[in-house]
């Protein structure tokens, strides 16, 4: 458990580029459910584990982790969605090497309210990818599978933070909450020393995940459809994780439906149903 700031990016990339990555304890329950079905039936396929997966970040960023380092070995390009990823594994290789994965309650049984921050985070990157999913639909984008589990994983460095450097999240929660003028971005500096977002780009670069997942991932790409459709659901995902009433996300909404009608050439009061409607 990291207690204190590393002095650089480059320090956190490396304490992360080879750490553990748990995964949440509901998905370790269906791994061992999912291979007691495979020894006894034999009839298990990629596209069954991944239904069972998909909305576990932490799982996913696993499985992607994982089947890149063998492809990097290999010189050959890694693929860009978790059935891929499954599919190129091998049902087998997969039950292999997650035969008894770190489970979240697991790493963090000391820290009940790191367990809650982690879920929280969660919850806010199933909502994102639910927005993004939505809208690259209307858009009709072939990319549409990498575009939401580029929301999904948007926030994977921050719930690695949670897992592995809890102390650090925590008081910068506790700030944030004490302070509502306070930038995001601004005390993740104070307090760690680097950017999350900077982490995690630096990350997905050291485990040489799919081109295509970085680049979606990628805020400084703020022009792309594809990046602005990750961003856009991102935001609104964190705008509403406290309710449609709550007052942050009265404010925020407006520019909100803007963006998104600018995204689908549509009226920001279309957008601003398509937003609710699909959170229905």
């Amino acid at each position: 458990m990291i207690q204190q700031p590393l002095p650089t990016l480059a320090a956190w990339v490396e304490a992360f580029a080879n750490a553990d990555i748990p995964i949440l304890s509901e998905s370790a329950s269906e791994i061992a459910l999912l291979s007691e079905i495979e020894e006894a039936r034999g009839n298990m396929d990629a596209h069954t584990i991944a239904e069972s997966l998909e909305n576990d970040p932490l799982t996913t960023l696993r499985v992607l982790v994982h089947v890149s380092s063998h492809c990097t070995r290999l010189s050959v390009e890694p693929p860009e969605t978790l059935v891929g990823a499954l599919v190129m594994l091998g049902v087998g290789p997969f039950f292999s090497a997650f035969a008894q994965p770190l489970d979240v309650q697991t790493a963090l049984a000391h820290r009940p309210e790191a367990i809650e921050g982690l879920a929280q985070v969660v919850r806010r990157s199933r909502r994102a990818a639910h927005f993004a999913l939505g809208f690259a639909l209307k858009r009709q984008d072939q990319d549409v599978v990498v575009i939401q589990e580029a929301a999904l994983l948007h926030a994977f460095a921050e719930m690695l933070l949670w897992c592995h450097a809890s102390s650090l999240m925590l008081e910068i929660t506790h700030r944030l909450k004490t302070d509502h003028t306070l930038r995001s971005a601004a005390v993740q500096q104070e307090v760690l020393g680097i950017r999350i977002d900077d982490l995690a780009q630096e990350l997905m670069r050291r485990w040489q995940l799919p081109d295509l997942l970085i680049h979606c991932s990628d805020e400084r790409l703020a022009n792309d459809p594809k990046v602005r459709n990750v961003t856009l659901g991102v935001r609104i995902a964190r705008h509403t994780q406290h309710g449609w009433d709550d007052p942050h996300c009265l404010a925020a909404l407006p520019d909100d439906a803007r963006d998104v009608g600018q995204l689908l050439n549509i009226a920001p009061e279309a957008a601003h149903r398509l937003i609710r409607g699909l959170d229905a």
